[in-house]
């Protein structure tokens, strides 16, 4: 039987569901979902000229176990990985993206859901001219069990959270230019965290992320065209206001208070 006739119908309707390792991997490590177990809900509110990012989704086994070697020359066991990719589904005319994820992946090594990295991207990025490129930004983190994700935050340590999640941020356009190792520009959407955003909800059975992109508040950068001491990429605020103080990027809580009116 091919594996990948086992995934049942209680994940039918996902658009994608592939094994990074695809169908062809040994019969011990197939990737079965038993019918009406538990699963966990992301649901994602996308705003205007953003879309929702493909989720990727990650589930370990005990039972099958991974062997690493460390520094010394030993070798050592991690818990077994298996990934896939979910595309979550729009639910009707609505603004909101849906995925449901099984906890239980089944199959002989027992999979275990561990972690899901989600978020939204620019899907349109004309309003800022030509050839712009989507950025980074807008990314989630959420991990179900005691296992490391496989993207991890640079910046802190998950959020622990106790029972269903709901993620609520602001975001800002920032568009930035750079010149140094090649000329491109990217729309980035900025936040208060680093680019992925981590929580631990080990309980949970509903995330919703609900991202709130401030459209009219853009921020730019401009980076030096020669490297040299003194050359600073130049931030200009929605206000005017410009800097060149050595930031690699805008301030999040200037654009806040920017945008409530406080000043800065």
């Amino acid at each position: 039987m091919n594996p990948c006739s086992l995934i049942p119908s209680t994940v039918c309707g996902l658009l994608l569901l592939v094994s990074l390792g695809g169908c062809a991997q040994t019969r011990n490590h197939d990737f079965s979902p038993p019918p009406g177990g538990e699963t966990v809900s992301v649901t994602v509110k996308v705003p205007k000229d953003l879309a929702a990012d493909t989720m990727r989704v990650m589930y370990r086994s005990e039972k099958c176990p991974l062997t690493r070697s460390d520094g010394s020359g030993g070798r050592y066991e991690i818990d077994g990985a298996h990934a896939i990719e979910v595309v979550p589904q729009r639910q009707g005319q609505s603004d909101l993206y849906q995925a449901q994820l099984p906890r239980d992946g089944g199959g002989t090594c027992q999979w275990k859901l561990s972690n899901v990295t989600f978020g939204v991207h620019y899907q349109n990025t004309a309003r800022f001219g030509e050839n712009v490129l989507p950025g980074g930004g807008g990314g989630v983190i959420v991990i179900f069990d005691d296992n490391q994700p496989q993207q991890r935050s640079l910046l802190e340590d998950p959020e622990e959270v106790s029972g269903d999640l709901l993620i609520r941020k602001n975001y800002y356009p920032w568009v930035d230019e750079q010149f140094l190792i090649r000329h491109e520009k990217r729309a980035w959407l900025l936040g208060d965290d680093d680019i992925f955003i981590t929580y631990k909800a080990i309980h949970a059975k509903n995330v919703i992320f609900e991202p709130y992109l401030h459209t009219n508040s853009v921020v730019y950068s401009v980076g030096p065209k020669i490297k040299k001491d003194g050359n600073y990429t130049q931030i200009t605020y929605p206000d005017g206001t410009a800097i060149a103080d050595g930031s690699s990027e805008p301030s999040f809580e200037k654009l806040e208070a920017i945008r409530l009116g406080r000043g800065q």
